[in-house]
């Protein structure tokens, strides 16, 4: 008789590398892998930016450990990679967040829809490689890529009308290449047995600076659900593709949207 054993929805023990600690999203993901139990490495071009962070988690009794690492220099991703080795033999797990957005609008000057390409698809596909080598080398792990669900959908300029909010068009572009390459890296790391997927989320609510008004209506409206995503709503479906009750998902697209793109 096969063995009908749950799979654990866990991170106990598990050695989880993210990218992108700050921002509306990244505390939230730390969060959740460490109330999971991972052993969470926070990777930022500005380690001194996670210090309230950690401070805060480790209160919480997470065991996270700040480096200081640029996914647009190869050799710092390297050295990233062999001290997070040297002190734990291995990587379980790697969460891609990192963004920059330079580009503000359509037509801005094209240097800063290259200064978007180097952070966001170099940058992205330099710590995929990096730390997804390191996996494939033990047949072991599993990376969750963070895009959003403007990877899969276009803008829709009525949400945006009468506020200072917009899209710029980069955003569209490396979200939506995320999804797809996501697919070509679980092609090429399934072979030893390293699982790859991505996470879309919806918009997230700003409860510390909120999106206008106007804006927040029409999201409502326009979402099954009828609001915002919390950043603390990411963290779940994250953790599930990280665990081993995910061992037979590879190259899916988990879209956490509130529904926004099923109608």
């Amino acid at each position: 008789m096969s063995d009908q054993s749950p799979l654990p929805l866990t991170l106990k023990g598990k050695i989880v590398v993210q990218f992108g600690g700050t921002g509306l999203l990244g505390p939230a993901l730390i969060s959740a892998l460490g109330a999971a139990g991972a052993t969470v490495v926070i990777a930022s071009r500005n380690r001194a930016s996670l210090d309230d962070i950690v401070a805060r988690e480790r209160a919480a009794g997470a065991d996270v450990h700040p480096e200081e690492a640029d996914p647009q220099s190869e050799p710092s991703l390297l050295a990233l990679r062999d001290r997070v080795l040297a002190k734990y033999g291995r990587v379980d797990g790697m969460v891609y967040n990192s963004a920059a957005r330079p580009m503000k609008s359509m037509n801005d000057d094209l240097a800063a829809w290259k200064a978007s390409m180097d952070a966001n698809a170099t940058g992205f596909i330099a710590a995929v490689r990096t730390f997804g080598n390191a996996m494939a080398e033990k047949k072991s792990g599993s990376i969750v890529n963070i895009a959003s669900m403007y990877g899969t959908v276009g803008m829709n300029p009525f949400l945006y009308e009468g506020t200072s909010m917009s899209a710029a068009p980069d955003y569209f572009f490396h979200k939506g290449g995320m999804v797809n390459v996501t697919r070509y890296l679980a092609s090429y790391y399934g072979t030893s047995n390293v699982r790859v997927n991505v996470v879309s989320p919806g918009g997230i609510y700003n409860p510390s600076k909120p999106q206008a008004a106007a804006f927040l209506e029409r999201y409502a409206k326009m979402t099954p659900l009828g609001r915002m995503a919390d950043a603390r709503e990411i963290g779940g479906p994250v953790v599930f593709l990280l665990s081993d009750a995910a061992s037979y998902v590879t190259g899916a697209n988990l879209l956490v949207d509130g529904g926004y793109t099923a109608k």
